[in-house]
């Protein structure tokens, strides 16, 4: 099976850059703990676009500081 890649989500990162806390967002944003945590570690097979989209305006960043492709 040939490799394609995969994405990581830069949000630990940019979270620690910005002083904010994972359940500051969380309950800012209505987003629930496991899966924001889940998008943390790196650990999901599917990106939900709203939640994307949420986190891209609460964190005043464009898509491609949140998002990174890994070939």
């Amino acid at each position: 099976m040939e490799n394609y890649g995969h994405i990581e989500l830069n949000i630990e990162a940019l979270i620690k850059e910005k002083g904010i806390s994972k359940n500051r967002i969380c309950k800012d944003l209505d987003i629930p703990r496991t899966n924001f945590n889940r998008y943390c570690r790196n650990d999901f097979q599917r990106l939900d676009c709203g939640i994307i989209c949420k986190l891209c305006k609460y964190l005043q960043v464009d898509i491609s500081d949140l998002i990174q492709y890994i070939e």
